[in-house]
Parts: C-alpha cells; structure tokens; sequence
C-alpha cells in the first residue's frame, strides 16, 4: 500500500490535480443528468440501486422487476460504459487532488500519508457493486440472491468510501488553511 501511495505523491502536481478536477467537472456535467433521465424512464419512480444509500436484496429484485426487459438492458449497459468510466474519473480526482493536498500537510515519514489510497476503495465497491447488481438484473426473472445481498452490502461501504474521500478533501484543505495561517503568524512574530 505505502508503494502505491508514494507512487501517487509522484505523480500528483497541482496541475494534476487541477486536470483531474476538470475532467470530473466536465463529465459530471455532460453525463450525469443524461444518465439520470435515462434511470428515472426505465425506473418508473422505483430508484436505481446505484443512487440508493440502503436497499435490501428484494427491493433490488423489484427494482428489476420495475425497469422491464428494455429498462434491465439499459441499465446493465450503463453499468460497463459509463458507470465504468465515472469511478475512474471522480477517484483520479480524489487521489490526485488528495495527495497534492496530504504531501502539504503531512510530513514524508507521517501514516496519515496513506490516506491519499481511500478513493481507490471507492472505485473498487463501486465496481463490485455494479458487477452484482447487474447480476441481479442480468438473471431476471430468477433470484441471484447472493448478488442480491452482496449489491445491498457494497452500496452504502461504496457512499462511506466516497463520502469519506471528499471528506478527507475538506479536511486536509482546513489543515492547510489552518497551518498557513499558523506559519505567517509566527513569520511575523519573528520579523
């Protein structure tokens, strides 16, 4: 784990960081709403499990049940182009833009440093959540109750781990903010 954290503290520069904001920002925009009225259709008001903080197995099972056989393969669809692409996106991101911002706030030696490998625990729920829900989707009309309660499990760990990633990223900028104020109090102190 230390050998991948420090290979992303190589590669992370504020420019990095700042491209990898953009590239979110511009596919969040450009995607997102489209996806989501894309959902909401074949939904019919039944939600999507991947917006959902808690579901259990047999509520995704209605939800396929919902969507129908044209809504169940727009959904597995979207789950390997674009629900593939976005966790890649938003965990660039955060992993560049939290190791921009850790390598400033951390010493070298200091474990905190390896906070800036959270998002990638995102990335993975997020995958092992759409592997499963679209097991669930894909063996409609029969139950794939392991992948039932196995989706109804990686969704919220998938939320924690966002969350808690774009967490961290207000967080270290509040401790940035805080020791830049710190050290220009004490510059002028000594001036």
């Amino acid at each position: 784990m230390k050998n991948l954290s420090n290979f992303f503290y190589r590669l992370s520069s504020g420019w990095v960081a700042i491209a990898a904001l953009l590239v979110f920002v511009v596919f969040s925009a450009l995607t997102l709403p489209g996806q989501n009225r894309i959902a909401e259709t074949y939904s019919q008001g039944s939600g999507s499990p991947d917006t959902s903080l808690f579901y259990s197995g047999g509520e995704l099972f209605a939800m396929a049940k919902w969507y129908g056989s044209a809504g169940r393969a727009a959904y597995i669809h979207a789950r390997w182009t674009f629900d593939l692409a976005f966790p890649i996106v938003y965990t660039c991101f955060l992993v560049t833009a939290l190791s921009w911002l850790l390598s400033r706030v951390f010493h070298e030696s200091s474990k905190w440093r390896l906070l800036n490998i959270v998002p990638l625990a995102a990335m993975l729920l997020d995958l092992l959540e759409n592997s499963m829900t679209t097991a669930v989707m894909a063996g409609f009309p029969e139950r794939v109750r392991f992948a039932e309660i196995l989706a109804s499990l990686f969704t919220p760990l998938k939320w924690v781990a966002v969350g808690g990633s774009f967490l961290l990223l207000m967080v270290g900028w509040f401790w940035l903010i805080l020791n830049s104020h710190r050290q220009q109090k004490s510059t002028r102190k000594g001036a």
